[in-house]
């Protein structure tokens, strides 16, 4: 899909992303985030796919975006050909660390045109397990460096021209495609697609823009904590104790999301061996929704008929360390039921010690 047809297409996101920041920062959260005057957005890392959750009217006004096409996207949408891939690997890099990053990154506006701005990010963390909650980026047009064109008429005297009537290769204009652009009925000179992409391959921040990314985060941090004060489910932008036992990484929550297959992970270091991770899958499945479904024991699925001596067999093999195959009768959440064909499989880490269960439904 192109660009432009990527363009048209409007983002249909799901009540998840929708409520995301309200289950964590009460109601009139996104309300305070409208009144910053920033360009940022947020991100949700447990969602499947990492989608943005909110994105600031600032952003929206720099993309060209509405919001109903942003929300419910992960950030790559806004990259394009000459997207740098050193500075999108420097960002994974960042969000599977959970650690922030800054670093200047071409992206493209719904127009198609690209522009120059310095992108920093940020984990945003719960005070209480350590687990990152969010994550927070702030996009600052650059505007400072010069690239330099040759003018087409040889003896044009560049000094005596207005500066501005001059540099159309500012970091923050369009990077140009065709042969030449008419600017103030001057002919300027523009490197046709692979030619001179050098000057393209990276623009420097000013430390004046790189200071309003800074404050912009700050501000951005300082609305999530005060209204997760409100909530009481405080967030913090460092981490202030290891992340909980039952706590996935983000990185490893987001690789998760990419596996189409109904399944859960559950932690039998912790009592009751709740679940800690649940596939979209599963919940469409089940009915429920993801924070119904986490911290529950599977047992929750069980109902009047389900087989007592199939759920024996399960918990013989997960006492043992085993894989397992057992056909059971599940429940939905209306009620309903469906016959499950369970895979029960252990995860082991590198030393062989059991870390987390795997459990892989399938409808018969």
């Amino acid at each position: 899909m192109s660009l432009a047809e990527e363009s048209s297409v409007v983002s249909v996101f799901t009540e998840e992303e929708e409520e995301s920041l309200n289950r964590r920062y009460t109601l009139w959260i996104k309300e305070a985030l409208d009144e910053l005057p920033h360009n940022f957005t947020i991100t949700d890392p447990f969602l499947s796919g990492h989608p943005i959750v909110f994105a600031s009217l600032g952003f929206l006004k720099m993309t060209g975006y509405s919001r109903a096409e942003v929300i419910g996207r992960n950030g790559k949408f806004f990259q394009g050909p000459k997207t740098n891939r050193r500075s999108i690997m420097e960002i994974r890099e960042a969000i599977r660390e959970e650690r922030s990053v800054q670093v200047s990154l071409l992206n493209y506006r719904k127009s198609g045109s690209p522009f120059w701005m310095l992108f920093h990010m940020i984990p945003v963390f719960g005070r209480d397990d350590g687990k990152v909650i969010n994550f927070v980026a702030v996009q600052v047009p650059i505007s400072g460096r010069d690239h330099h064109r040759k003018l087409t008429s040889v003896g044009d005297d560049v000094s005596s021209l207005d500066h501005s009537e001059f540099v159309f290769g500012s970091c923050r204009r369009e990077v140009c495609f065709g042969n030449f652009v008419q600017h103030r009925a001057l002919p300027v000179e523009c490197d046709d697609d692979e030619q001179g992409l050098e000057d393209w391959e990276y623009c420097e921040a000013s430390e004046s823009e790189k200071l309003r990314a800074v404050e912009a985060i700050n501000n951005v941090l300082s609305v999530l904590t005060r209204y997760s004060e409100l909530s009481g489910r405080l967030v913090c932008g460092k981490r202030y104790c290891l992340r909980g036992v039952d706590c996935l990484s983000s990185s490893l929550v987001i690789s998760l999301g990419r596996i189409k297959q109904s399944f859960v992970l559950t932690n039998p270091c912790i009592p009751d061996m709740p679940i800690i991770y649940a596939s979209d899958a599963f919940l469409t499945l089940t009915g429920y929704k993801r924070h119904e479904v986490l911290g529950q024991n599977c047992r929750f699925l069980s109902g009047v008929d389900t087989d007592s001596s199939v759920l024996y067999e399960m918990k013989e093999c997960i006492l043992k360390g085993q894989s397992c195959t057992v056909q059971i009768l599940n429940y939905r959440k209306d009620k309903s039921t469906f016959w499950n064909l369970l895979h029960i499989s252990p995860v082991r880490n590198a030393s062989g010690k059991l870390n987390q269960i795997g459990q892989i439904q399938h409808i018969l």
